[in-house]
């Protein structure tokens, strides 16, 4: 389970909060401009844009979890389970599998446009990485500083929905999450009017009050309600330190703790093991895990983009405390 988001300011930032049960030792991975992707069922990449994001940690392919290309296009990958539907090679049609899906879009999109057109032909096959790394049930959620669309794998091929609030979570299908928020319209920032007896001296006993009926729980479905809500009416500066900040409250807003996601398998609890944020303009990849909340980053342009090998960071797991005396 997990959430995506976007957030513009003077920048665009996306990103989002990576939950489950396990890691698979996480790490910033980039991908300079000449090195070779290969595919299962299509001809190799070997020169395209430069892409960084968070990978699992397998050294011999770019598992991507979510990135940015240079161009400053952004997808993440969100779990879609008992939905997404991968099919068999089709003639004629371009056959990628799920895990390639990341390094295809970005390694040639210059814009999400350019990422719809990509799609026009594109078949999402059913072939695992390894037999140790069976496919996982994904849907993408795909931007950039103008658009956003969101990329489920269903019965009848891929559907592609406009995303016109700009976030993400899991099950059910987007369509249905997003006609769910008309249950919400109710909700405000602002105190309420008594409009529920005017006869009645109903007090506002405390700020917040508008936003009372706001889902609380971990579910996807409430998750993105409050994802939602919380991202439409945020407020930052536009200063670079003060969006990411604010980047990273929003998804705290629906961020998951250990405990309170039970796993059907002895001591194992789904929580956020990692919350990312790119400014996708710029090429940094801003991060913060379960225990250490300290925000690092790293920038793409820092690095020599001509290479063909890739270039990794493990995460920074452990708890970075500043002591000032």
């Amino acid at each position: 389970m997990c959430t995506a988001s976007e957030y513009l300011t003077r920048g665009h930032y996306f990103g989002r909060n990576f939950d489950y049960e396990i890691s698979y030792f996480e790490r910033v991975c980039i991908t300079p401009r000449n090195y070779e992707f290969e595919f299962k069922k299509i001809d190799e990449i070997k020169s395209h844009h430069a892409i960084i994001g968070i990978a699992a940690g397998i050294d011999a392919y770019p598992l991507y979890y979510d990135a940015c290309n240079e161009k400053g296009v952004a997808i993440a990958g969100l779990n879609f389970a008992g939905n997404a539907i991968y099919r068999e090679c089709e003639e004629g049609m371009v056959n990628v599998t799920p895990f390639e899906f990341i390094p295809y879009l970005l390694s040639q999109s210059e814009s999400v446009e350019d990422v719809k057109e990509l799609l026009k032909d594109l078949n999402m096959v059913n072939i695992n990485f390894s037999e140790e790394l069976p496919l996982s049930p994904l849907h993408w959620m795909i931007s950039d500083r103008n658009s956003s669309i969101i990329v489920e794998p269903l019965e009848n091929g891929l559907k592609i929905y406009e995303n016109p609030v700009g976030v993400l979570t899991n099950n059910p299908s987007f369509d249905m999450q997003l006609f769910n928020l008309n249950n919400y319209r109710n909700l405000s920032v602002k105190t309420p009017e008594n409009t529920f007896a005017k006869e009645l001296d109903l007090d506002t006993y405390s700020r917040g009050m508008g936003a009372i009926g706001l889902p609380g729980d971990l579910s996807s479905a409430s998750r993105f309600v409050k994802v939602a809500f919380t991202k439409e009416n945020s407020f930052s500066g536009d200063s670079e330190a003060e969006s990411v900040s604010q980047f990273f409250h929003i998804l705290a807003s629906v961020e998951q703790q250990k405990g309170l996601t039970f796993i059907d398998d002895p001591d194992l609890y789904e929580y956020t093991i990692y919350s990312s944020c790119y400014n996708t303009d710029k090429g940094i990849l801003y991060y913060k895990t379960y225990d250490n909340h300290q925000i690092t980053a790293v920038d793409l342009n820092k690095e020599n983009l001509e290479g063909d090998s890739l270039i990794i960071y493990p995460l920074i797991n452990e708890a970075q405390i500043n002591f000032v005396n």
